[in-house]
């Protein structure tokens, strides 16, 4: 019995050293920088990025009972795999709720967003613009701009 534990836990330490290892080098390449509408609220002029942040903790804080609905959801989703005999049906339900709860955050989040942008300058828009535009990646083909 404490063979095994000895085991697992030296397979556990080796897999944790490469993640670690992994995401340290992941992040220096560059690529671990996020890309959104929230990471480019960081490159916001100060008194913007301020206001910003603000508005998006509200939103957490006004929205920490759907986070918390889509956790307990996660949680039962994985207490399902783990019984001998899968409940597929259940299985759907837990993550169908996990989902709808993250839908919801996700909205209330993108609607603040969209009611900063709203009163923002078209300097802080132009920012905006650029961290979705880094999210969406390369463009395949050329998209011609529509003339005002």
């Amino acid at each position: 019995m404490s063979r095994n534990l000895v085991t697992l836990s030296v397979v556990l330490n080796v897999f944790l050293a490469g993640a670690l290892a992994g995401g340290a080098i992941w992040i220096r390449s560059g690529k671990g920088q996020p890309y959104s509408l929230e990471a480019a609220g960081g490159r916001l002029p100060e008194q913007d990025r301020t206001m910003f942040r603000k508005a998006l903790r509200d939103v957490r804080r006004e929205s920490q009972q759907g986070i918390l609905d889509g956790q307990q959801a996660r949680r039962e989703a994985a207490d399902l795999l783990q019984q001998p005999v899968l409940d597929t049906t259940a299985l759907s339900a837990a993550l169908e709720r996990a989902r709808n709860a993250d839908v919801a955050v996700r909205t209330r989040l993108e609607q603040r967003i969209v009611e900063f942008a709203a009163a923002s300058s078209a300097e802080g828009r132009s920012v905006l613009a650029e961290g979705l535009t880094k999210r969406a990646g390369p463009r395949l083909f050329a998209v011609p701009k529509k003339s005002p």
